[in-house]
This record gives structure tokens, sequence and C-alpha cells, in this order.
């Protein structure tokens, strides 16, 4: 950092229990009571999305089975999601953080970086944190924990620390103390399977990742296991970004094809190539999507209709949008010759924010041997080209 620099000041947001408190936030009869929000309320194999912390006082926790979250805690109080509402209470509560500085970065629906650095501040930062913490409180009755730190690896690592309404100050020179102590597979960018491949080659500890030989760690982990080495050293270069979120909103791609066509095998085919491109990139992401859309631009009058459905569970794999980019295309095409064909996915989220109800009598399984199918796939198309696997019919062209 160059001497003429001010030292970074990040917060990170993280809104506790959300939905709960969206929903208490609603209704002052829920305060201070065990509430859930569970998908398939009557039935038994509804799971717990989340619960308020009086919940989890009883033992109930997220992915839960509803009827094993009853029988730990008989009055507990069960809502199903209401997504539109907790978007809009997401949205009033970004704008009011940007109220303070327009440094805000959204990551998810109830998360988010904020840069202060050079907010004029009277007194303390400690104390101007509290007051936008009890703004958020008195305002919208939500509560939150905010973590602070010269970088958003620390401020992430410092919000988790104290919940409800806890505020933690997390500098570089405390990682030592504060954060190698800890497990590998606590710390924040890695997950079980990570901390699986760390533990095999005898990192343990945030500690044995931040003194880990680099070379090692990339034979096992890959590129990401040198950043992830960084972040154990309390390295984090990114900048508090407010458009970053704008990537997450739409995923996209579009061709213009080499002449007009009403030809169906060279327009499946197109479809089928862009929902290819557009599954890649939410896989880089780790998002999903709840909305599909098509774009038709006609050759003739260069006319352009754009048309979307939007589905319960969100969606991910190439199969699903080719499904229902041809579904929107075979309902919405005019037979006219077809220059541009676009497909986009669009109510974009991170994967660890989506919900999907799943019978776990025998939905579970069914699902992972999908996902894990998938997986298997891309990596195989990643390593070797798109043309290595297919399945069914491959067009010869």
């Amino acid at each position: 950092m160059n001497k003429s620099e001010k030292p970074k000041i990040i917060l990170h947001i993280d809104m506790n229990s959300f939905y709960a408190s969206v929903e208490a936030a609603h209704n002052p009869d829920l305060r201070g009571k065990p509430l859930a929000i569970a998908g398939n309320v009557e039935e038994r194999r509804g799971i717990i999305v989340t619960c308020s912390y009086e919940a989890r006082a009883k033992g109930v926790k997220a992915t839960m089975p509803l009827w094993q979250a009853k029988k730990l805690c008989p009055n507990l109080f069960v809502m199903p999601p209401n997504h539109a509402k907790y978007r809009r209470m997401a949205d009033r509560m970004f704008e009011l953080l940007r109220s303070y500085t327009p440094l805000v970065e959204p990551v998810s629906i109830d998360e988010g970086y904020v840069d202060i650095t050079d907010v004029e501040v009277n007194g303390s930062y400690l104390a101007f944190v509290k007051t936008i913490q009890q703004n958020i409180l008195s305002t919208l009755n939500l509560p939150s924990s905010i973590g602070i730190a010269p970088n958003k690896f620390l401020a992430k690592m410092a919000s988790d620390m104290k919940k409800p309404m806890g505020i933690t100050i997390l500098r570089k020179r405390d990682v030592p103390k504060v954060l190698w102590p800890l497990q590998v597979g606590e710390m924040h960018g890695i997950g079980k399977k990570s901390a699986e491949k760390l533990n095999k080659i005898k990192i343990y500890t945030i500690k044995d990742l931040a003194h880990a030989d680099s070379i090692t760690l990339e034979k096992a982990i890959g590129i990401n296991g040198i950043r992830l080495k960084e972040r154990a050293n309390g390295i984090d270069n990114r900048p508090v970004d407010p458009e970053a979120a704008n990537e997450w909103k739409s995923i996209g791609n579009s061709t213009t094809l080499r002449a007009d066509t009403v030809n169906m095998t060279t327009i499946q085919n197109t479809i089928k190539r862009l929902s290819e491109s557009v599954a890649r990139r939410m896989q880089r992401k780790k998002v999903v999507a709840s909305t599909i859309q098509l774009t038709i631009r006609y050759g003739k009058n260069r006319k352009t209709i754009t048309r979307s459905m939007t589905e319960e569970n969100a969606v991910e794999h190439m199969e699903e949008l080719y499904e229902r980019a041809l579904f929107l295309f075979e309902k919405n095409w005019s037979g006219d010759p077809i220059r541009l064909i676009g497909v986009a996915v669009q109510n974009v989220i991170d994967k660890k924010e989506t919900f999907k109800q799943l019978d776990l009598f025998s939905s579970n399984k069914k699902d992972e041997k999908k996902t894990k199918f998938h997986e298997t796939l891309s990596n195989l198309q990643q390593k070797f080209g798109q043309d290595i696997v297919f399945k069914g019919k491959k067009d010869l062209e």
C-alpha cells in the first residue's frame, strides 16, 4: 500500500435470520417467538429454509425436516417463504446503506460489503458503525451483525463471530491469534469438499493453510489454493464494487446467424449451444436462476421480441435451460426467417441463497446423482472440449 493511501475500512453487513426477521418485522406478534420458514408447510417432507434464533435455541436449523423441527420445538410457528417481500426489504436495506456511501456491494439478498474509508466520521468508527446497525434496526426492524476490517475477507470472517446484533473488529495483526487456531473448514471460501482435500495433505487449521507450500496446495485444490493461502494470511485486495452485483442479475448469450433461416435443426442447435454457454457461465459463478429468457430477431424487418418464463424452482443445468428456451421459441415464433437468437437467465442468485424443496424419501438421491452427473460432464467438457460428451444423436453439419 502506498504510504499516502488511507488504510481501508470495510464493513460486512450480515442480516440475522433474514427471512424470519422480515416476517417478524411485518407481524409484531411473531417477535421473540420460535419461527421457521419452510416449504410444503402442510406436509411432513417440508424442509426448514431458515429460522429465528429462538427456534435455533431449541435445536431447529436450516435443511432440517419439518417433522423433526416440530418434534424439537412443538410450539414452532411455521410460514411459507414470501420471496417478493424479502426482496423488497433487501432493497430498502441496501438503499439505507447507500445513504452513508455509494460504495455498497450486495453479495446476496441478506449480506453485502460497504467501504467507509472516505466517509467523514465524527468520533470513532466503532461508534459510527453502531449507528448504522441501530438505524437498520429502528427503520426496518431487522437485526444485523457487522464485521469491520481492512479488507473484504476479514470483514466477512468478523461478521460471523458475534450473532445476533454483533459488531466485531478484525485487524490484520489479529489474524494469527484469532483466525489461525480455527479449523480450515471454518474459513470463508472453503467448503466441505475442499476441507477434506486439505486435510488429506495435512492442512487442518487456518494456520496450516497460511504456511502451506504453494505448489502442494495448487496440486491439491487447483489455482484457488493460492488465493486461499493469501486469505489465510489476511491478504485480500478486492475492492468494494457497487457494479459487481449487476453481473448477477442477468447472464446471457446471443448469436447472429450466417443467414436468415427457418431451418428447425439449425435453430434447435443454436439454442442448444447458447444454453450450454449460459450454463457454463452460471457454473463458474456458482449461481442459479429462476427466469429463462429467449430473444428472437427476424431477418426481414429486424423486429426483435423477447419472451421469458419464471420457474418455482431455480434452474442451472444446460438441459433445463435448453428445454425451456425451446418451449419459448416454439410458443412465440411467427414462422418468419430468423437472423438472431439469444438465451439468457434472470433473477440470478448465489447457489447458497436458493432453496429447492426435495422429497426426503425419494428425490434427494435422484437430485444428488443428477448434480454429480452434471459436474462430471462439465469437468470433461472443460478439459477435453465441448464435443467430447454428448447425449443421443449428434447432428453432423
